[in-house]
């Protein structure tokens, strides 16, 4: 594979960049933080749900790297406050593309001026566009088509400037509840986001996933093309597909096809090979197809992979044997497995109400929703005001880096299954998984895959 050139001297982030970008954000959430203290003067409170109103409307007109942070902040339980929570996670990480001007520029700067050369077909506009970059559908002179994935100018100021901002959004939160130290979420954040920014690391998690995913035939995963890529830039084989939500009025089978497919996409990496994928946002996923007896999904987004040990799998097995088994010594253990110190028996059982929460599906041996209450966008959300209104009480709980990511997929997975209306037996489905599991097993084929992937 043809190694990732250093992204040039202007898209490294730079103090003028950084200065820029900061003052943005900076004057935004200022105004925030300054209407929050006059409030306060006024008589209201720092959790009012006016403030996290508030709070949504300035990220939402700031877009960029900020307002990505702030979402899966919202998509965290137990991260933020819960008034805050709810308001964040409804944000949208979309901004507008970028014109016709700026993808001739960006283009001549990654693949040289005679860019346009090598592609038989390039669409100017925008397919898709998000936080961090856009997407563009182009044909190859094979007669390939592919998608390419340009990134915005100026990203890596703008990363680094926005987590500056977010260590004064955590600092609110943190005078408006203690309960959670949010110092590893944060350093967590700053790691993937950074990780993000690095479309060589992306071409690699898709080598990653082929591996992993070889000779699955419910899930596709597209082929990169290193040569039209760079660090900045990404080009990959177009998948066809149509989105989840489209499928929602599909017949009950259909959709529980779709739901299997993208039970075993997500799962199934993690329980070979360790690796989770840890944004499982609805535009990350299409279907290639679908019908009562067998679907196939699209797996699109690799920015966002998260690597773990092999013991923090173990740590999920014994989590799940103690709950089965109400056994709280063996929670106990389980919590240190999965990277929490220190904790006291009433925090411990506050935390297992997350736990079993979380379990509740995989432990319930019948066909069934995910969640029985059954509401988009909800899930998971009573539940964790209850746990943040108990470790209030409590004090603080530190949660460990290795929980973020899968925290928020495994939330972000059950509310795509409840988009879907899915009703499968999920215990099924995860004891098998389990029962396959081998920690020693697991380190060889880590070992082996992230070698072959040069990662």
């Amino acid at each position: 594979m043809r190694r990732m050139a250093s992204p040039p001297k202007s898209e490294q982030s730079t103090l003028s960049g950084r200065i820029a970008r900061f003052a943005k954000v900076g004057a935004n959430l200022g105004g925030f933080a300054t209407g929050v203290a006059a409030a306060r003067v006024g008589g209201r409170a720092l959790d009012d749900p006016k403030n996290a109103a508030e709070l949504k409307r300035v990220l939402g007109e700031l877009k960029g790297p900020l307002m990505k942070l702030a979402q899966i902040l919202g998509n965290i339980p137990d991260a933020v406050p819960p008034e805050f929570a709810k308001q964040l996670s409804e944000l949208q990480a979309n901004a507008p593309p970028m014109g016709a001007g700026f993808v001739r520029r960006r283009m001549a700067g990654e693949l040289g001026a005679d860019w346009r050369q090598k592609f038989v077909d390039f669409t100017p506009e925008a397919v898709s566009a998000a936080s961090l970059g856009q997407v563009h559908k182009a044909t190859l002179a094979s007669g390939e088509t592919v998608a390419v994935k340009l990134q915005y100018p100026d990203m890596a100021s703008a990363v680094e400037a926005d987590l500056g901002q977010l260590d004064l959004m955590l600092s609110l939160f943190r005078r408006v509840d203690g309960s959670i130290n949010t110092s590893e979420i944060r350093d967590e954040l700053a790691n993937r986001l950074r990780e993000e920014l690095d479309y060589g690391r992306e071409l690699k998690h898709l080598l990653l996933y082929r591996q992993m995913l070889a000779g699955e035939d419910q899930v596709r995963v597209p082929k990169p093309v290193p040569s039209l890529s760079t660090g900045r830039l990404l080009t990959m084989e177009w998948l066809e597909g149509t989105r989840l939500l489209d499928w929602r009025d599909a017949p009950a089978e259909t959709r529980n096809r779709i739901a299997e497919a993208l039970f075993l996409a997500w799962y199934r990496p993690f329980y070979r090979v360790g690796v989770i994928h840890g944004d499982p946002h609805l535009g990350n996923y299409t279907v290639a197809e679908a019908g009562p007896d067998r679907a196939v999904v699209n797996l699109l987004d690799f920015g966002c992979v998260r690597i773990f040990p092999p013991a923090f799998i173990e740590g999920v097995n014994e989590l799940y044997r103690a709950i089965e088994t109400n056994d709280d010594e063996r929670a106990a253990h389980a919590f240190e497995m999965w990277g929490f110190k220190g904790l006291t028996k009433p925090i411990r059982e506050v935390l297992l109400v997350w736990a079993r929460f979380l379990y509740g599906p995989l432990l319930d041996d019948r066909v069934r929703p995910i969640d029985v209450d059954g509401r988009p966008g909800e899930y998971g959300r009573a539940t964790a005001q209850k746990v943040h209104a108990e470790l209030k009480k409590l004090g603080t709980v530190t949660i460990p880096a290795e929980f973020v990511f899968m925290d928020r997929a495994a939330i972000g997975l059950g509310g795509v299954f409840i988009q879907l209306g899915a009703e499968l037996n999920w215990s099924s489905l995860f004891r098998q998984l389990m029962s396959d599991f081998d920690v020693d097993a697991v380190s060889q084929r880590q070992a082996t895959a992230l070698r072959q992937a040069e990662l």
